[in-house]
């Protein structure tokens, strides 16, 4: 899970770390539901989104300039348990708006990266520095093979390992709806 971020430690690479896009983004086009379609996925004992179906993440720009962040999730199976972490999210590169700060718990934060966001705000890849997590998120679930595909490649030409990074499964409607109620449910 992106929030969960924080947790990561470093890594050998070879790689320099992962930066931000360099191209800004409107924040307030940016905010809203995310389906998370792809990732390489963090798995601690106490915090893991392996086995993740429907996940969605969901920003709300708040009056102070912080994020609130909600991640939601189902373990293991669509009708699995209902999973949610709300970490608060920090500008560090505004007015570029790309670069992040994660506060997944007090006093710690972590860098969040906007690696890649298409020019319509219909998928993004987000990443951290040591590129041991990636999520990769579009705006509707039901993102066809060939643009899942781009979107694994276009994170594999920033570093990432393509076959670390696993499908999430999303079957919608659920039984509850998503976190905000603003994604697309066509």
């Amino acid at each position: 899970m992106s929030a969960l971020a924080i947790l990561s430690g470093c890594t050998s690479s070879r790689l320099p770390p992962l930066t931000a896009s360099a191209d800004p983004i409107d924040i307030n086009r940016f905010m809203g539901d995310w389906y998370v379609v792809g990732s390489i996925p963090i798995d601690f004992p106490f915090a893991s989104e392996a086995g993740a179906h429907n996940a969605v993440e969901t920003y709300q720009l708040k009056d102070d300039g912080s994020i609130d962040t909600t991640y939601r999730f189902r373990r293991d199976s669509f009708d699995g348990k209902l999973v949610e972490f709300n970490p608060t999210g920090f500008l560090h590169n505004a007015p570029v708006n790309t670069e992040w700060r994660m506060q997944f718990i007090w006093p710690f934060k972590s860098a969040y990266l906007v690696a890649w966001a298409a020019p319509d705000y219909s998928e993004t890849i987000i990443g951290v520095p040591n590129r041991r997590y990636v999520w990769l998120m579009a705006r509707d679930y039901r993102l066809s093979e060939d643009d899942y595909q781009l979107l694994v490649d276009r994170a594999a030409a920033m570093g990432y390992e393509a076959e670390k990074i696993q499908r999430i499964p999303h079957r919608w409607p659920e039984k509850d709806s998503p976190p905000t109620g603003n994604a697309d449910q066509g």
